[in-house]
């Protein structure tokens, strides 16, 4: 345990941080999740703007890299299109 104010701090943003990432991940990945399981067209779209937006605002938060954010997206958009068209 840290004895000084500095490092104490420290590690109380830190799990703070750490909290907010696993939620904002935890997020990102149950809608992924949603995307890829049956359902309509419709509801594929309303969930794709949805992780759009949360992709986004992981990135601008740092949560993760905004490559990452661009790749997924771009992914994602590439299983909808696909699915369109069957």
């Amino acid at each position: 345990m840290p004895q000084h104010k500095s490092p104490m701090k420290r590690m109380k943003t830190d799990k703070k941080r750490a909290a907010r990432n696993n939620y904002v991940k935890s997020t990102i990945r149950t809608l992924s999740k949603k995307i890829h399981s049956d359902s309509t067209e419709e509801e594929k779209e309303k969930i794709l703007s949805e992780l759009y937006s949360q992709l986004d605002k992981a990135a601008k938060k740092g949560v993760i890299h905004h490559r990452t954010a661009s790749r997924r997206k771009a992914r994602l958009a590439d299983y909808v299109n696909k699915s369109k068209a069957e």
